[in-house]
């Protein structure tokens, strides 16, 4: 029986320097804990193939598909604002692409395969909690419709890593439009290299945005495309309560998905300043902070792309600045666009910012549950605010802004139930909560059990669903599920 990968690879074509080839360390017993069957039959891949032992032998990197041609990425970064002149794909392999039913160009990459040329020392692998981590949030990010990294499939090696202790090693089967990021730039910019800046600049457009060959500046149009689509999604991150943790320019993706999910998380109780990650001592990558930095990120790639722009620097200097200030006002404009059908306003009056603000403030004040306080705002929008009065220590603070808030919406002819509906399909009621995501975790590392795993896929499948059978789910962590710091699991 073989298993075909209909491969159709672009980037492995590039000059040699762009990559290394190498090809996945075999592993122990490897066997599949899940697999995304949808997503299989969308990349032109048999799920029932994929489900034996040869495809667990595939998706854990023991044996190579026909056609595939492993390579490990060449890229550098800004790691905390420190830059490193080279990174690259330490624990993952680029096994090749796929058309997919839509027509559109994926990657299929392994996640701790093993150690490459850029490893820096490290095993190259993946420890089972990390896997798991990601395959959950970047699935439920997909369902909420955030542009996102897919899991194609988790699957255990029969074999230890070795962290602060010994812990079950797995490897993760990651989707992506492409793995090119703003730090893949800097490795060539680094060094140098304008010619494989150009190079890689020409790949991107004609993979991510081939409507830019016809541009009269397509470096131009291209730095622009990016800084639109990173503005459209750090909104997104935002209006989901979601903090990426290592917004590090090596994890900034150039197609506009979210991609390295390490020490992320979602916020439970609304406080602008939230710092999850271990390692983020300084709250660089705060939840609030996170539109500042993706401009900082873009800012890194504005200055790789200089030597496209023109031979006089300040020329080029002045053309990028004025394409990274449309960060700011597309930012703001989906941000604010996304806010007001939150709290389900259809129309945009002066004085909307300040009256959602309003509300933001008492939310932080008062430690309402960023989720919940807005899903159960849909209700109230139908008179039925117990709920959302629940979620501040001080209801009369609800209360306060509420009533303000019904003037606002009886200068809109929408009735409660069509404002309900419409908050409810914008409001997600089910996002993966931390203590939810560890206690996941937990259950499978200690007691080899996926059922707890299984079943918050299952309800983050449907984040915008009345749920009445898991409803538990939507519950904040009690103060001893709390859950303070995440970690990168490298």
């Amino acid at each position: 029986m073989t298993i075909h990968f209909p491969f159709q690879n672009t980037y492995s074509a590039l000059p040699a320097n762009f990559f290394a080839r190498v090809a996945p360390t075999p592993v122990a017993a490897p066997r599949l804990i899940k697999l995304n069957r949808p997503l299989a039959v969308q990349l032109g891949l048999e799920p029932d193939l994929l489900s034996t032992p040869e495809g667990a032998e595939i998706l854990a990197g023991k044996r190579l598909p026909d056609g595939a041609d492993p390579i490990a990425m060449a890229y550098a970064g800004h790691q905390f604002g420190h830059f490193v002149p080279q990174l690259g794909d330490g624990r993952a392999i680029l096994l090749g692409e796929v058309i997919d039913r839509d027509g559109v160009r994926r990657d299929i990459q392994l996640k701790g395969s093993g150690p490459t040329p850029f490893s820096r020392r490290g095993d190259g692998r993946a420890a089972l909690g990390p896997v798991l981590r990601e395959y959950i949030v970047s699935e439920a990010m997909h369902a909420m419709g955030i542009p996102t990294t897919r899991s194609l499939a988790a699957v255990v090696t029969g074999e230890a890593v070795m962290r602060e202790t010994a812990l079950p090693g797995a490897v993760l089967t990651r989707i992506a439009a492409s793995h090119i990021r703003v730090g893949t730039f800097q490795f060539f910019a680094a060094r140098g290299d304008t010619d494989g800046v150009r190079a890689l600049a020409d790949h991107v457009i004609a993979r991510h945005y081939p409507e830019l060959k016809a541009a009269d500046q397509p470096y131009h149009a291209l730095l622009a495309a990016v800084v639109a689509r990173q503005a459209a999604l750090i909104a997104r991150w935002l209006l989901v309560g979601f903090i990426h943790g290592v917004m590090n320019t090596d994890n900034t993706s150039i197609s506009g998905e979210t991609i390295d999910y390490g020490p992320c998380a979602f916020l439970d109780a609304y406080n602008p300043g939230q710092v999850f990650s271990s390692i983020d001592e300084m709250g660089r990558y705060a939840y609030a902070n996170q539109p500042r930095i993706g401009l900082w990120n873009l800012t890194r790639l504005a200055e790789c792309l200089l030597p496209l722009y023109s031979d006089d620097q300040e020329k080029a200097i002045e053309q990028a600045q004025t394409i990274l200030g449309e960060f700011p006002e597309k930012f703001t404009t989906a941000y604010i666009a996304g806010l007001r059908a939150k709290v389900g306003l259809f129309t945009a009056r002066d004085g909307d910012e300040a009256l959602i603000q309003d509300l933001l403030d008492a939310m932080a004040k008062n430690a309402a549950d960023f989720t919940l306080t807005f899903r159960h705002l849909g209700n109230a929008a139908a008179d039925d605010a117990a709920d959302v009065r629940a979620q501040f220590t001080d209801p009369a603070a609800f209360d306060e802004w509420a009533a303000r808030w019904r003037e606002r919406l009886a200068l809109e002819p929408q009735s409660p139930a069509e404002r309900k509906a419409a908050m409810h399909a914008v409001n997600p009621a089910f996002i993966p909560r931390n203590h939810r995501i560890e206690a996941v975790i937990a259950a499978a590392v200690n007691n080899d059990d996926y059922a707890p795993f299984e079943e918050l896929l299952t309800v983050l499948a449907k984040p915008f669903e009345d749920q009445p059978h898991y409803a538990a789910y939507t519950e904040p962590p009690l103060p001893e599920q709390r859950v303070t710091q995440t970690f990168c699991g490298t």
